[in-house]
C-alpha cells in the first residue's frame, strides 16, 4: 500500500534499500536472509531487475537515528490540536490543545497525511461524553488528542508491543492514565469489549476491508467510524466493503493521494 507505482518502472540505476536488524539476532540468521535475497535474484533473472545487488553493513548505536530525527521534528498544527515534541518548549495560543510526544518509536507524529486527517475529523465528532477507541494506535496520538478534545474515555489498541509501550508513555506525558486512557496489546478488536461513540482506525486498506466486517459490533448506533491509510487506487475495494457491511459514507477527504472516510451505520 505504501509503494509508489513509479517504483515498478525500469530504472537505469540501482535502488538503495536500507534495513535495520537488531544486534541480538544471530549472525547466521542475517546470513540466511542475505542468501535468500541472492537466491531470489537467480530465480528471477531476466524478468525482475535486481540491479547489482551489492550489500554493505555497518554497526550503529541504536539511539543515533533517534537523535537525528529529533533535530527535524517541529510542532505540527492540526486545527486546534498542536503536536509538540516533549523536548521543545511551546506556548499554545488561545483555543489550542497541545499533544506532547515523548517518543518517536511508533507510527503517528501528525506529519503523515493519514494521521493529520484523522485528527482533524476527530475534532468534528468528539464531544464531552464521547467514548473513543483507536484501532492500530501507534504512538497513541489519536487517543490522546480525543481526550484533549473532551472525550470522557479513550482506548488504544495495537498489535505491536513497542507501540503499546510508546502509547502508554505518551499518555503519561499528557497526564492520562487508566481508567480514562487504556492501551491494549491485541489484534484489531480481539481484546475489546463494549461499544464506542467514535472508532478511528488509521491502518492500511487490506486491514480496513477486514475490519469493516467487525467494527459495527463495537460502534454505537449513532456513532462514527473514522478511517484512513487508504491510497486512491484502493478506494473502490474499501468503499465496497463499507457498503457490504451496512455502512454509509458521510464524509470523504483526500490529501496527498491518501483518503480518509467518516462512516455511520445505516
Amino acid at each position: 500500500d505504501y509503494m509508489d507505482d513509479e517504483l515498478t518502472c525500469d530504472k537505469p540505476s540501482d535502488v538503495l534499500v536500507k534495513c535495520y536488524i537488531a544486534e541480538e539476532i544471530a549472525p547466521e540468521t542475517i546470513g540466511n536472509i542475505l542468501r535468500d535475497i541472492f537466491d531470489a535474484k537467480e530465480r528471477s533473472e531476466g524478468f525482475i531487475p535486481f540491479g547489482t545487488l551489492e550489500d554493505t553493513k555497518r554497526t550503529v548505536d541504536g539511539d543515533d537515528w533517534i537523535d537525528v530525527w529529533k533535530k527535524h521534528f517541529r510542532p505540527i498544527h492540526l486545527g486546534n490540536i498542536v503536536v509538540v515534541p516533549e523536548w521543545i518548549e511551546y506556548t499554545p495560543k488561545a483555543n489550542e490543545q497541545v499533544v506532547l510526544l515523548d517518543s518517536n518509536m511508533a507510527f503517528g507524529t501528525g506529519e503523515h497525511e493519514t494521521t493529520s486527517m484523522c485528527v482533524e475529523w476527530l475534532q468534528s465528532f468528539v464531544e464531552s461524553e464521547s467514548v473513543c477507541i483507536d484501532v492500530g494506535c501507534g504512538s497513541g496520538i489519536l487517543s490522546v488528542a480525543s481526550l484533549l478534545m473532551g472525550a470522557d474515555n479513550a482506548t488504544g489498541v495495537d498489535i505491536d508491543k513497542l507501540a503499546v509501550k510508546t502509547a502508554i508513555e505518551n499518555g503519561k506525558v499528557n497526564g492520562f492514565e487508566a481508567p480514562k486512557y487504556n492501551i491494549l496489546n491485541g489484534n484489531l478488536v480481539d481484546k475489546v469489549t463494549g461499544t464506542f461513540d467514535v472508532v478511528v482506525a488509521n491502518i492500511v486498506a487490506d486491514i480496513i476491508i477486514l475490519f469493516s466486517s467487525q467494527v459495527g459490533e463495537f460502534l454505537k448506533d449513532d456513532g462514527v467510524f473514522i478511517t484512513s491509510g487508504i491510497i486512491e487506487p484502493r478506494e473502490e475495494e474499501v468503499t465496497k466493503a463499507f457498503r457490504e457491511n451496512n455502512f454509509e459514507i458521510v464524509e470523504r477527504y483526500e490529501d496527498g493521494g491518501w483518503l480518509c472516510f467518516v462512516c455511520k451505520k445505516k
